[in-house]
């Protein structure tokens, strides 16, 4: 016992330093940690031997309903909402022409039957955007317009997509009988019962959260971790997809106030991180590096294709209603980062002992690499060359915390001061707020200042204020203010891989 303690101690201590790498040179962290793993495995020096695809496929199954459900905890409704229609597109539409042209050209070009080549189009399908800001957030780049909330909310929805059509398609080769129409009605089957009991369980959640009244605060993250699993396997049990499921009820319950909501978004958000960093090794040390070699030809072949021609189709032609300029579609083509998700699926095959199931794992893997390697290191000189990228700006850290309660229906949010602002150069008591508008701290250049009602406000201050949303609103409008972004229950950083 005391051997495998210290070995699983070194390999996330190990995983946790190595992520100042990615932060300092920018490389994805997933691509070390997939690295560590390797090198932990039997055929590196750690010389750990792993072989059980069922375990490593488990691990990742519940990593991956882990890292959704925080995905859509952190995802802030108002960003996506204006791209709701080109990243369904994406997940969905997307997804499928990339596992056409991918099997199709597996077919012509690798030998592989047609039912096989669709089934590797399928697992390389879904893409991981945390790779791709945590790239940029290294070399300080941000991303204009609507490209951050597109590549987000594609990320977290186009799972569900690519892991139906991985169990569908290994049906139809393990059972020849079952027509292929009938995954149409069963595809929309799935998606209408995760629909609905995503958004039912988030709903149940945020109920159960502010009104059960526990008494000790660390029961919370115990509550919410329950009812994750348990939204999980009831959708799972019922035909829905559960993936979809997790994924809507962090969204719900991210829209709205409850109880020790700070607190719970930085359990889940390092429960996600803990989840990454054990998938990742796992699926490392399941993999041979030696086993990779052979297969080199094959793998380049593939990811060459998937970036270069499959990617790129797929997004002009989901696109194509929309108004995003060539220039920003070209970049969300090259940004299609294959990460954890589709070397989880390329497990499946090798479960149900479908043909060629270790060549396609090896494949899968031997492609994520090469995504994550070629495409990774030069997200920032694509985003520079297609004039996509703009200035990152940091998230400010503030001094103070609020903890939402019941019954409180008063919000902390941040508003600035535009130079041009009629606030500039006035004091607080001259602005004539309304009673329940209270500015709490400023925020003037690299410093804080405490507000009283002789303190004149400048351009480019940002006030913390505590108000109801009417209030709240009426200060915007009165002095034509845009809000900057809510800050209650937001983590100082969040540096999620997916």
């Amino acid at each position: 016992m005391n051997t495998i303690l210290i070995g699983i101690a070194a390999l996330l201590l190990m995983s946790v330093l190595v992520s100042k790498i990615s932060d300092r040179f920018g490389v994805p962290a997933l691509l070390l940690f997939l690295i560590l793993g390797m090198l932990a495995g039997s055929d590196g020096p750690g010389g750990i031997y792993f072989d059980d695809p069922a375990l490593a496929q488990s691990v990742g199954i519940i990593a991956l309903i882990l890292i959704l459900f925080s995905g859509g905890l952190d995802t802030e409704w108002n960003h996506v909402r204006p791209v709701i229609k080109e990243g369904l597109l994406l997940s969905t539409l997307g997804v499928f022409i990339t596992a056409l042209i991918v099997g199709f050209s597996a077919n012509v070009l690798l030998g592989f039957s047609l039912v096989e080549g669709l089934l590797l189009g399928s697992i390389v399908s879904s893409t991981d955007a945390a790779a791709v800001f945590s790239v940029l957030r290294s070399k300080g780049i941000g991303l204009k317009g609507r490209l951050k909330p597109l590549l987000e909310l594609e990320s977290g929805s186009n799972d569900p997509m690519a892991i139906f059509m991985t169990v569908g398609l290994i049906q139809l080769i393990t059972q020849p009988d079952v027509a292929p129409v009938n995954l149409i009605g069963l595809f929309v089957l799935q998606m209408f019962i995760g629909s609905v009991l995503g958004y039912g369980m988030g709903r149940v959640m945020l109920f159960l959260v502010n009104h059960l009244k526990l008494g000790y605060e660390g029961l919370y993250p115990a509550l919410t971790l329950s009812l994750v699993l348990l939204t999980f396997g009831v959708t799972d049990a019922v035909g829905g997809s559960g993936f979809l499921a997790v994924y809507l009820a962090g969204i719900v319950l991210s829209q709205h106030d409850f109880i020790h909501k700070r607190s719970l978004l930085r359990f889940h958000d390092g429960l996600a991180w803990l989840m990454q960093i054990a998938m990742f090794l796992t699926l490392g040390l399941l993999v041979f590096p030696s086993r990779l070699v052979p297969i080199m030809g094959i793998g380049l072949l593939i990811a060459g294709f998937l970036m270069i021609v499959a990617r790129p189709v797929s997004v002009f032609l989901s696109l194509l209603p929309s108004t995003l300029s060539w220039r920003e579609k070209m970049f969300v083509s090259w940004v299609g980062l294959r990460g954890a998700v589709p070397i989880i699926l390329a497990t499946f095959p090798l479960l149900a002992k479908v043909p060629h199931a270790d060549l396609i794992f090896n494949a899968v893997f031997f492609v994520v690499l090469t995504s994550v390697l070629l495409q990774g290191t030069s997200i920032p000189l694509a985003a520079r060359r297609l004039g996509v990228s703009a200035p990152a700006i940091p998230k400010r850290v503030y001094p103070i915390e609020y903890t939402p309660m019941g019954g409180l229906k008063s919000e902390l949010k941040e508003l600035p001061v535009q130079p041009d602002s009629n606030m500039a150069g006035k004091a607080i008591v001259e602005l004539g707020l309304p009673d329940d508008f209270l500015v709490i701290l400023i925020a003037r250049e690299n410093d804080f200042v405490l507000p009283s009602g002789g303190t004149v406000l400048q351009g480019g201050d940002t006030l913390l204020v505590l108000s109801d949303r009417q209030s709240f609103t009426e200060v915007q409008a009165k002095f034509n203010l845009q809000e900057e972004k809510r800050v209650v229950g937001s983590p100082a950083a969040s540096n999620r891989q997916t």
